[in-house]
C-alpha cells in the first residue's frame, strides 16, 4: 500500500478483539476460516494460527450475526469453489453478503441486501442447494422472516445474482432459530425449521421458488427455544429416506425429531410397518406434508444432562465415507454447547440406539460465565465454543476421544479506550471499557521450528469492577509498571510480578535475565482477585499455602470464597482460562485527589512524573494532578481548563506538559526540577486551538512542536517559541471525519522529518509526512513547514469505528521500518508495521 510523497508501505501485523455476546454471532466455514461480530466489524480468524487474519468494515451497528455459505457442514459441495461467501447481520436489521478469494485471500463487499427486517437481525441460517446456488433464511426481532436464493457467478468476473423468494410476519412472538434443509427423496422441497419465544418449532415448506406454508408445529419444549439444526438425511436400512432435527431450549433439554417419507414406511401391502418396541422407539408425532410427499415426525430422543440454558446444537458435519468414492455420510453426532460452561458431543450407543453423552469439555473457572455458543470445525476433529466474556475455547481431537485445549485469538469484548508500547518496546498494554488491561507481545518462534512470530495475549494484569478509561505506561528504570484509571475516582499502579517476567523472556526468547537484573529483586510472584474486583493483593514468593482447617458445614464453597490464583511461568502463550486468573499483577499504590472519573493519564519519559485528570464541569474539577513516580506523592495541581482535559502529553525533553480539553482550548505548562527533586510550574499558554472538543495531541519528537486534533475535522501544528509565546505553522486539508487519535514519530534517518498518524471517528487511519526547516535559532517558520499526505491505511486493516489511540513503538533499532499501535470503538487493538 503505498502513496502519496516519500513512498510509505503499511502492513497488517496483528488484531486483537473479543466476540459479541451475541448467541448466532459465529460460524465456521467450509473454507476453514472462523467468522464473528466485534462490535460493528466482522473479523475473520484462522484457527490453525490463531490469528485473526482481517476485520471487514461496512456495519453501521453492532453486528448480531454471521454466517458462511458453505458452512463446514456443506464442504463436500464446496470442493471446486474458488470464492466462498460470508452473510453478516446487525443490530440495525442490515445484511451483507461478502466475497472471499481463495486463491489470494482477498475480501470484497459484495451487496448490502435490500433492508427487509426493521429491527435487529438475530438469525442467519443457510444451505447449499448446488455448486452454485444457496438458499438462505433471516429472521429478526421485528417478527418477520425472509427468505433469499442466491446464485454464484460460474466464472470468476461474474456477480452474484440475489432474489428474495419469500418474506412472511410470524405473529407477535419472535423467532431467534432457524434452520433450512432439503427434504428427502426426489420432490426438490424444502423445509424451514424455526423456534423462537413461543417454546414451539414451526416447520414450513414449499418449493425451490414457491411460497413457503406454514405446515405443522412441534411441542415439547417447556421455555424458548434457541437453536435448531437440520442433519442431512441419514442412512436408515440402505434407504437415505430420514432427515433428523435438533433442537434446544432454555428449558435446559434438547431434542431430537425424526422425520421420514411415509412411503418408506409402508410394506409390500401397502399396510403401515410397526418396528420392534426399542428403547429408542419413538413418539408419533404430526404428518408434514410436503407437495406430493408425507413425513411422518417422532420424537427420536431427548437429551438431559446440561444444567443451564443451552444455546446451540449443530450436528457433526458429513464424512468422506470409506467405502464409495466421493460419497459423503452424516455422523450421528451432535454438539451442544451451554451456559452450565460445558459443550458436550452426544452419540447413540451402538446396541440400544440410545443417544448418550459421550465427550464433556469445558472451563471450570468462574471466569467463563457459560458458552454462548458451539461449532463444529469442517473436518469434525475440533470444537470452537465462544463465551460471556467476549473469549473463544477450542478443543481439538488429538487421537481416542482426548480433547485438549487449542491456542484462540483473543481480545476485548467492548470499547478499547487506550493503549502504550512497553518501555522496552516488547509489548502493548491495553485498557478497555470491558473492565481489563491486557497485555499483547510477538511469542517468538525458535527458528529450527517455524520461521517469524505471531501475536498473542501473555497476560491480563488487572480485571476490574469498574470501566477502564486510560492507562499509562512508566517509563523509568526498573521493574515495568503502569497505572490505570478508571469510573472511579482513584488512580491505581500496578507492578510486574515475578511470573510475568519470566514469561516475557520465554515470548522474547531471551534466554538471559532481563537487561535491569530485576528478575532477582523481585519478590513478588502474582496477584489474587479480590472479591469486588477492585484491588488485586500480591502472593509472594515465599508464601507458605496453608491448607485451611475444615470448619464444617459453614466451610462449603460460596460464591464469597474466590480461589487462590497460581501464578504460573508459561512456555507457550496461556489460553483464556490461565488468562483470566493466573496473569494478574499486584497493586502496588492508589492515588486519591481526583473528584469524578478518571479520564486521562500520561508518564514523562524520564519515569519521574505521571499526569491525571478527570471528568469535569467546571475549572475546579478539570485541575490536572501530578504525582512523583515512587513516592506517589501529589506534586501539583494545575489549573487552567474548564471541562474534562481529554489528553495530555509531556515533551520528550519533559520541559513542557501539552493538555487538550473538551472546552476546546490546549494549554501548555512548563515543568522545572530542581536538584533536590522538588517541581515547580507554571502556565506558559492557554489558546483556543479548534470550534470542536480538542480529541488528542502529539509532541514532535525532535522539538517543541506538538499537533492537535479535533471534533471539528481539522489537525493543527503549533510550534513553543524562544520567548515561551505559542504560534500556529500549519492547518491539514480537512480531514473526511472527527480526528480522535494522533501520534508523531520522528524519523531517525531525517532528524527534520517527521510521520504523523492521524486517526479518525469513522475508523480511519492516515499517516501524513512533516518536513521543515529549522532556522539558526531553532525556529521554524510556518513557510517553511510543508505537510505531505504519506498514505491512507486501506480500510480492510484499519478500525470498523473510532480510533481512540495511536502510539508509535519509541526505541526501534532500525530506523526504516516502524510500528504503529491502534485501539478503537470496535473492541479491537491492532500492530502496524510501517516501511518508510
Amino acid at each position: 500500500m503505498r502513496g502519496g510523497r516519500g513512498e510509505v508501505e503499511v502492513k497488517r501485523v496483528f488484531i486483537g478483539a473479543g466476540c459479541n455476546r451475541i448467541v448466532n454471532n459465529v460460524s465456521w466455514g467450509a473454507s476453514g476460516f472462523v467468522s464473528f461480530g466485534a462490535q460493528n466489524a466482522v473479523a475473520i480468524f484462522c484457527p490453525k494460527s490463531a490469528q485473526i487474519v482481517t476485520t471487514l468494515p461496512g456495519h453501521k451497528a453492532v453486528v448480531n450475526c454471521t454466517h458462511w455459505l458453505p458452512t463446514s457442514k456443506f464442504l463436500f459441495k464446496a470442493k471446486q469453489l474458488e470464492k466462498h461467501y460470508l452473510l453478516s447481520g446487525d443490530a440495525d436489521g442490515a445484511i451483507i453478503l461478502w466475497e472471499l478469494s481463495l486463491a489470494d485471500g482477498k475480501w470484497r463487499q459484495v451487496l448490502q441486501l435490500p433492508q427487509l427486517h426493521k429491527k435487529g437481525v438475530t438469525c442467519i441460517s443457510g444451505m447449499m442447494v448446488s455448486q452454485t446456488e444457496a438458499m438462505f433464511a433471516s429472521t429478526s426481532s421485528d417478527c418477520t422472516v425472509c427468505v433469499w436464493e442466491l446464485v454464484f457467478p460460474v466464472t470468476g468476473s461474474g456477480d452474484c445474482k440475489l432474489s428474495c423468494l419469500d418474506s412472511f410476519s410470524i405473529g407477535s412472538k419472535s423467532m431467534v432459530a432457524l434452520s433450512l434443509a432439503e427434504l428427502p427423496g426426489d420432490s426438490g422441497n424444502i423445509v424451514l425449521a424455526m423456534g423462537g419465544l413461543d417454546n414451539k418449532v414451526h416447520l414450513y415448506c414449499g418449493g425451490r421458488t414457491g411460497k413457503l406454508v406454514h405446515a405443522c408445529e412441534l411441542k415439547g419444549h417447556t421455555d424458548w427455544i434457541r437453536s435448531l439444526d437440520f442433519s442431512l438425511p441419514i442412512n436408515v436400512n440402505g434407504e437415505a429416506n430420514n432427515i433428523f432435527l435438533v433442537s434446544s431450549s432454555q428449558d435446559k433439554g434438547i431434542r431430537i425429531w425424526k422425520m421420514t417419507l411415509r412411503s418408506s414406511m409402508l410394506n409390500g401391502n401397502g399396510i403401515y410397518k410397526k418396528g420392534e418396541i426399542s428403547l429408542s422407539s419413538y413418539i408419533e408425532g404430526p404428518v408434514l406434508l410436503a407437495g406430493s410427499s408425507s413425513f411422518q415426525i417422532s420424537l427420536e430422543s431427548l437429551l438431559i444432562g446440561h444444567e443451564d440454558w443451552v444455546y446451540s446444537v449443530t450436528w457433526q458435519p458429513p464424512l468422506a465415507s470409506s467405502l464409495e468414492g466421493g460419497t459423503y455420510y452424516q455422523p450421528q453426532s451432535i454438539l451442544s454447547a451451554s451456559m452450565d460452561k460445558t459443550m458436550m458431543i452426544w452419540q447413540p450407543e451402538k446396541t440400544s440406539g440410545v443417544w448418550m453423552n459421550v465427550v464433556t469439555v469445558g472451563e471450570l473457572s468462574h471466569c467463563a460465565l457459560g458458552f454462548y455458543g458451539g461449532h463444529w470445525s469442517p473436518n469434525g476433529d475440533s470444537i470452537l465454543a465462544h463465551g460471556y466474556g467476549g473469549s473463544f475455547h477450542l478443543w481439538k481431537n488429538v487421537g481416542n476421544d482426548n480433547w485438549l485445549p487449542q491456542k484462540v485469538p483473543s481480545g476485548h469484548f467492548a470499547p478499547v479506550t487506550d493503549i502504550s508500547w512497553a518501555r522496552s518496546g516488547d509489548y502493548i498494554i491495553s485498557a478497555s471499557h470491558d473492565q481489563t488491561t491486557r497485555i499483547f507481545a510477538p511469542w517468538k518462534v525458535e527458528a529450527s521450528l517455524q520461521h517469524g512470530e505471531f501475536w498473542h495475549e501473555i497476560s491480563r494484569p488487572q480485571v476490574h469492577g469498574h470501566d477502564i478509561n486510560c492507562m499509562a505506561v512508566i517509563h523509568g528504570k526498573g521493574n515495568h509498571r503502569f497505572v490505570s484509571g478508571a469510573d472511579e475516582k482513584v488512580a491505581r499502579v500496578f507492578e510486574a510480578p515475578l511470573s510475568f517476567l519470566k514469561t516475557l523472556n520465554n515470548a522474547t526468547l531471551q534466554k538471559s535475565c532481563s537487561t535491569d537484573d530485576i528478575l532477582g529483586n523481585v519478590q513478588i510472584l502474582g496477584a489474587n482477585m479480590s472479591a469486588l474486583g477492585l484491588s488485586q493483593k500480591p502472593i509472594y514468593v515465599q508464601a507458605v499455602h496453608e491448607i485451611p482447617e475444615r470448619r464444617g458445614i459453614d466451610s462449603i464453597d460460596t460464591l464469597e470464597t474466590i480461589p487462590d490464583a497460581v501464578p504460573t511461568v508459561f512456555t507457550e502463550p496461556p489460553i483464556e482460562d490461565q488468562l483470566a486468573w493466573h496473569t494478574l499483577w499486584p497493586e502496588t499504590h492508589k492515588l486519591y485527589g481526583h473528584g469524578n472519573e478518571l479520564f486521562s493519564l500520561c508518564c514523562d519519559h524520564r519515569g519521574e512524573l505521571v499526569a491525571s485528570s478527570c471528568k469535569a464541569q467546571s475549572a475546579a474539577v478539570a485541575e490536572v494532578w501530578l504525582w512523583q513516580v515512587g513516592s506517589w506523592k501529589a506534586v501539583g495541581r494545575l489549573q487552567s481548563h474548564s471541562l474534562t482535559v481529554t489528553q495530555m502529553e509531556f515533551s520528550h525533553d519533559d520541559n513542557f506538559l501539552l493538555t487538550v480539553s473538551r472546552d476546546r482550548q490546549f494549554s501548555v505548562f512548563s515543568i522545572t526540577r530542581t536538584g533536590s527533586g522538588e517541581i515547580s510550574y507554571s502556565l506558559l499558554g492557554r489558546q483556543e486551538g479548534h470550534k470542536r472538543i480538542i480529541w488528542s495531541c502529539s509532541w514532535n519528537p525532535h522539538g517543541h512542536e506538538f499537533a492537535t486534533g479535533s471534533r471539528d475535522k481539522t489537525v493543527k501544528i503549533w510550534a513553543v517559541e524562544k520567548d515561551s509565546s505559542i504560534r500556529q505553522l500549519i492547518t491539514l486539508p480537512q480531514f473526511m471525519s472527527s480526528v480522535t487519535a494522533l501520534s508523531w514519530v520522528g524519523l531517525h534517518h531525517q532528524r527534520d522529518h517527521g510521520l504523523l498518524a492521524v486517526g479518525m471517528e469513522n475508523g480511519q487511519i492516515e499517516l501524513w509526512n512533516l518536513s521543515y526547516n529549522r532556522a539558526d535559532d531553532g525556529c521554524i517558520a510556518a513557510a517553511s513547514l510543508v505537510a505531505a499526505l504519506a498514505v491512507r491505511i486501506d480500510p480492510f486493516i484499519c478500525h470498523a469505528s473510532a480510533v481512540n489511540c495511536l502510539a508509535w513503538k519509541k526505541n526501534q533499532e532500525d530506523h526504516t521500518s516502524l510500528q504503529l499501535a491502534s485501539c478503537g470503538a470496535d473492541n479491537c487493538v491492532r500492530v502496524f508495521d510501517v516501511t518508510v
